[in-house]
């Protein structure tokens, strides 16, 4: 719970044990106790009808119920004077500011009237008290608005981190496969990759649609994350191992290292002009981790390729990294002009 929360929440339950306390100290004999006890029994109906509406004419006519019973009890016994506080603070939060203002004024000169019988103190009393409530308020309200502005700004956050999250999906998913079908088409042999390229347009649709539907990768249902790493190595000419032991997964990890194969080969495909490429699944002790490496013309890590504002695929990589935060993990890339280029990702499990 956010501090400003926790202390609105705390300032709403120590207004209810002040009504409490100050109505109790005000007993004095039988009468006074049944008076109070009545009183004190449309507060908890007040706090009931808040936790069920938010109708404010409700509330009004409650704390104006509320208010003429407390100067009937102070007519009754000028002990429960002090009460006044409580309901100071009561109609500074509840009514708008002008009826507010005129509230505090009648309460405090109802009190100041009572509590003038028994010499200056009694007057003075009610109008620190006043100025008090008054303080409390201001304090109440600015903690309130920054919890507003709190849970507005959380969620904005979340709406943004959601269409973070899509525009990965949609980057690693449809964005791939189609510039995969952009590359096949434009290369030399074009007529000898139409099936691939068609195959490929199918698996973008089919992503395109899942990705709207929030669910699993095709990929992964109904087989084990290695069937699927291995299908995908597969059809992009590469050697796929599974180093240990497998172990189940959690969902959203599968997903992630799924979306980082398919990204690394995406980048092999555009960018290495390789030879050979290794996709390696290991599962160890307390970690799963995934390598793609390849023996293609390699980068400068300080510029990785598609950094140009151009290319259009520079997202790739730090789509990865934040898709590995997610979940706790880490992705490394070691690369060298002319040497080749290693991706690890390592998920803790």
């Amino acid at each position: 719970m956010r501090t400003s929360s926790f202390a609105l929440v705390l300032l709403r339950r120590s207004l209810h044990v002040l009504f409490f306390v100050l109505l109790a100290v005000g007993v004095r004999s039988v009468p006074t106790a049944v008076c109070a006890a009545v009183l004190l029994a449309w507060y908890l109906v007040g706090v009931l009808l808040a936790r069920r509406t938010r109708q404010r004419a409700v509330a009004v006519w409650w704390l104006l119920v509320l208010t003429a019973g407390w100067v009937g009890l102070v007519l009754l016994s000028a002990d429960f004077v002090w009460v006044a506080f409580a309901l100071m603070l009561l109609h500074l939060q509840m009514l708008p500011m002008r009826l507010a203002v005129t509230a505090m004024v009648g309460l405090t000169a109802v009190a100041a009237f009572v509590g003038g019988q028994r010499g200056f103190a009694g007057v003075l009393g009610p109008v620190i008290g006043a100025g008090i409530a008054t303080v409390m308020t201001i304090v109440y309200k600015g903690l309130r608005d920054e919890s507003e502005a709190n849970a507005a700004l959380t969620a904005e956050l979340a709406v943004a981190a959601e269409r973070e999250r899509m525009a990965r999906e949609i980057h690693d998913t449809v964005a791939q496969g189609l510039s995969s079908i952009v590359l096949l088409l434009q290369s030399a042999n074009a007529g000898e990759h139409l099936d691939t390229a068609l195959g490929t347009a199918r698996d973008s649709l089919e992503q395109a649609r899942r990705v709207v539907r929030a669910m699993t990768p095709a990929e992964l249902d109904g087989r084990p994350l290695a069937d699927a790493l291995r299908r995908l190595a597969t059809a992009q000419r590469a050697e796929f191992l599974v180093d240990g032991d497998p172990v189940p997964l959690a969902t959203q990890v599968e997903v992630t290292l799924l979306r980082v194969a398919q990204g690394g080969l995406a980048n092999v495909r555009a960018h290495a002009a390789a030879d050979r490429v290794r996709v390696t699944l290991t599962y160890q002790p307390g970690a799963v981790s995934l390598d793609v490496v390849d023996d293609g013309r390699g980068f400068d890590p300080a510029r990785p390729p598609g950094s140009a504002p151009t290319s259009g695929t520079g997202v790739g990589l730090s789509a990865m990294r934040a898709r590995l935060a997610e979940v706790g993990g880490q992705l490394v890339v070691e690369s060298a002009p002319g040497g080749g280029t290693a991706l690890g990702a390592r998920i803790p499990t």
